[in-house]
C-alpha cells in the first residue's frame, strides 16, 4: 500500500462525526475550564480511535476526520498570516438553518509561516499500517479566495488588495509553502475541498456575487486560475484531487445546481488528479457533465448521502453508476459518500453507527460493481 494513491474504488471524504468527549473537550477550551495540554490529550486519542475504525471497516485511506478543526474550510483559513475571525452574529444562510460560523477576513496582506495542519498531517501519517495511506483534507485556494471577494466581504478587502488576481497570487504562494511543508512531511494524497464551485452553479449566482452572466465567466475563470496556481510545481508523486460540495451544515445545503455550467473550466481544466462529487440526489442535475472530465481524470461518484441515515438501496446505486459509465469509463469511476458527515464540528443528523453503516455500503457495493 505504500505505493497506492487516492482515490480508492470505495473511498470517503474526510470528515467524521465528532465523539461526545471531544466535543465536550472543546467547549471546556473554549470556556477556560482546560488547557491546550489537556485538549490535544483528548483529540489524540478520539483521532487514534478513528484511525482504528477506518482501518477495520476495510479502508485504505486514513484522516483525522477533521477533529482538529470547528469547520471544514476557516481553520485553515486561520492559520495563514494576514486572516482574521471573530464570532459571527448571523451565519451563512443555509437551505432552512443559517450556518454559525465564525466572520473570516482579512487584516493585512495573506502569507503563512508555520502553518499548524502540518504537524495535524504528521500525527496522522504515523499511524499508517501495511494497508492504508493518509491523506489531508483542506479547502481549495478557490475557496479561499472566494471567502474574501464575495460582494459582503470586498470593501474589507479592497483595504489591502487593489486585485483579486493579486490575492489570488498570494494565496498560491502560500498554498505552495503549505503543499511543500506537508510533502515534506510525508503528504502524497491532498484533497482540495471547494464550494465555490457550488456556488457557481446555482440559479441564484448572478446574485450571490453580484454579477452578471458575463462576469459569472470571469469569476470562473478566476477560480480555476487561483487553484492552478497553487497546484503548479508540485512534486511529481503527489496527488492532489478536490471535491466539489454545495455545502454540508447540519444536514443542510447552502446551494443547488448541476456541473454543466462548469464542466468546460473546473472538469476539463483543472489541474487535478480526481473530483470527488456530489450525485445523492437531484440538486446536483445528471452525469452528462462527465464527458468533460479530460485526461485520464478519475470521479469519485458521491451517491450515498450523508445527510440522512436511511441507508440507500443497492441495486438503484449500482445502476447510476452504469448511467454515470454512459460518460467516462467505469475504469475511471470510483464510489464515496457524497460530502463528509461532519463538515462542522455540530455534525449531520445521523448517528456514529449509521455513519459507519454508510461506509459499509459503499465498500459492499464498491466490491461488487469493480471487484
Amino acid at each position: 500500500m505504500g505505493k497506492a494513491n487516492t482515490p480508492f474504488r470505495y473511498d470517503y471524504v474526510g470528515s467524521f462525526l465528532r465523539p461526545a468527549e471531544l466535543k465536550q473537550a472543546r467547549a471546556d477550551f473554549q470556556d477556560g475550564k482546560i488547557g491546550a495540554d489537556e485538549l490535544k490529550a483528548v483529540e489524540d486519542a478520539a483521532i487514534r480511535q478513528l484511525v482504528s475504525k477506518q482501518q477495520a471497516a476495510g479502508y485504505h485511506v486514513i484522516t483525522d476526520g477533521e477533529f482538529r478543526r470547528a469547520t471544514w474550510h476557516l481553520d485553515f483559513m486561520w492559520g495563514f498570516n494576514g486572516v482574521g475571525h471573530s464570532r459571527t452574529e448571523k451565519g451563512l444562510p443555509f437551505h432552512g438553518e443559517n450556518a454559525m460560523l465564525d466572520d473570516t477576513y482579512l487584516t493585512g496582506k495573506v502569507g503563512v509561516d508555520s502553518h499548524p495542519f502540518v504537524e495535524h498531517f504528521k500525527f496522522v501519517k504515523a499511524l499508517e499500517d501495511e494497508n492504508t495511506v493518509a491523506k489531508l483534507t483542506i479547502p481549495a485556494p478557490a475557496q479561499f479566495l472566494e471567502q474574501m471577494v464575495m460582494p459582503f466581504a470586498m470593501k474589507n478587502t479592497a483595504k489591502y488588495y487593489s486585485s483579486t488576481e493579486k490575492l489570488a497570487e498570494d494565496l498560491a504562494a502560500g498554498y505552495r509553502k503549505v503543499i511543500a511543508d506537508v510533502y515534506a512531511a510525508g503528504c502524497r494524497n491532498l484533497q482540495f475541498d471547494d464550494c465555490s464551485w457550488g456556488m457557481l452553479v446555482d440559479p441564484r449566482a448572478c446574485a450571490i456575487f453580484g454579477t452578471d452572466e458575463k462576469g459569472l465567466e470571469a469569476i470562473k475563470e478566476q477560480m480555476l486560475t487561483a487553484n492552478n496556481l497553487a497546484i503548479e510545481g508540485k512534486p511529481e508523486d503527489l496527488v492532489i484531487n478536490t471535491h466539489v460540495c454545495r455545502g454540508n451544515f447540519h444536514s443542510t445545503y447552502a446551494s443547488s445546481g448541476a456541473y454543466d455550467s462548469v464542466a468546460k473550466t473546473l472538469l476539463a481544466r483543472e489541474n487535478v488528479n480526481a473530483y470527488y462529487l456530489e450525485f445523492d440526489d437531484a440538486r446536483s442535475g445528471g452525469f452528462e457533465p462527465l464527458a468533460a472530465v479530460s485526461g485520464e481524470k478519475k470521479v469519485v461518484l458521491g451517491l450515498i448521502t450523508t445527510k440522512r441515515p436511511e441507508l440507500e438501496d443497492k441495486a438503484a446505486v449500482i445502476a447510476r453508476i452504469h448511467d454515470a459509465a454512459k460518460y467516462i469509463s467505469l475504469d475511471r469511476l470510483c464510489l464515496s459518500p457524497q460530502c463528509g458527515f461532519a463538515s462542522c464540528e455540530i455534525g449531520n443528523k445521523l448517528t456514529e453507527a449509521q455513519q459507519w453503516a454508510k461506509l459499509a455500503l459503499v465498500k459492499e457495493i464498491a466490491e461488487e460493481v469493480w471487484g
